[in-house]
């Protein structure tokens, strides 16, 4: 008996090339994780400024907060939409895909910082972080399920004229 115990290269490229035509994203988000994502971006966000609105520190500091909350929701928003366009094979320019992730790590790093220096308790600061990490973590899931449910209703439109 002769037995075949390794794959030649070229029959394991062509299989690897099967698996990524033949790839289809037909899934839609179900409810219950669309709901949870909508929900945790709301939990989170609300949270976020319910503890600004509440806390002992001037106007000037809780505009850097909020401002930094904005700026990260919209940089992960931004990474999210720069890798599902290069997965769905849409042209992305490198300046871009780069500046998203800059952006976002930028958010992040500007309020390790300011929570960092704050004249916070520390159960402060971790709850600005947790809450913080939630929104955009949030928003990124809210995202990802827009894109998928418009990826899938398309492809079916295009299925539906055919």
């Amino acid at each position: 008996m002769d037995y075949q115990t390794t794959v030649s290269n070229k029959e394991a490229t062509t299989k690897k090339e099967k698996r990524k035509k033949n790839t289809i994203y037909d899934q839609k988000p179900t409810p219950a994780f669309v709901g949870a994502s909508w929900a945790s971006l709301f939990v989170g966000t609300i949270a976020f400024c319910i503890g600004l609105w509440n806390a002992d520190m001037l106007l000037n500091e809780k505009g850097y907060y909020f401002t930094i909350l904005l700026f990260g929701l919209f940089s992960v928003i931004s990474v999210q939409k720069a890798v599902r366009d290069k997965l769905e094979g849409i042209e992305v320019t490198k300046i871009y895909y780069s500046i998203s992730w800059a952006t976002t790590v930028i958010s992040i790093v500007l309020l390790i910082i300011g929570l960092w220096n704050a004249d916070l308790e520390l159960s402060e600061k971790g709850f600005y972080g947790i809450s913080f990490m939630l929104s955009i973590y949030a928003a990124i899931a809210v995202q990802k399920n827009t894109r998928d449910i418009a990826y899938i209703e398309r492809n079916q439109k295009e299925k539906d004229l055919f």
